[in-house]
């Protein structure tokens, strides 16, 4: 990810309210908010380790279920 930095700098009449305005304009401009919000729930995809645990898990529980069928439980 590359970052761009907005800088702003107030000009000498200029008040809050107008920095504000001009430091939220150029956000919009340079679209670090679009990418950020985008990026904000993005999953990591799963290391090789944890997918097989987590296929084993399964795996074990497909055979405690089909288990249960057979004795009626479930």
């Amino acid at each position: 990810m590359s970052t761009i930095n907005v800088e702003i700098k107030r000009n000498g009449t200029e008040n809050a309210l107008g920095v504000i305005r001009r430091f939220s304009r150029k956000m919009q401009e340079s679209g670090i908010i679009p990418k950020v919000k985008s990026q904000r729930y993005a999953v990591r995809p799963l290391s090789k380790l944890a997918e097989k645990n987590m296929k084993v898990r399964r795996l074990a529980r497909r055979v405690e279920v089909e288990k249960l069928k057979k004795l009626g439980k479930m």
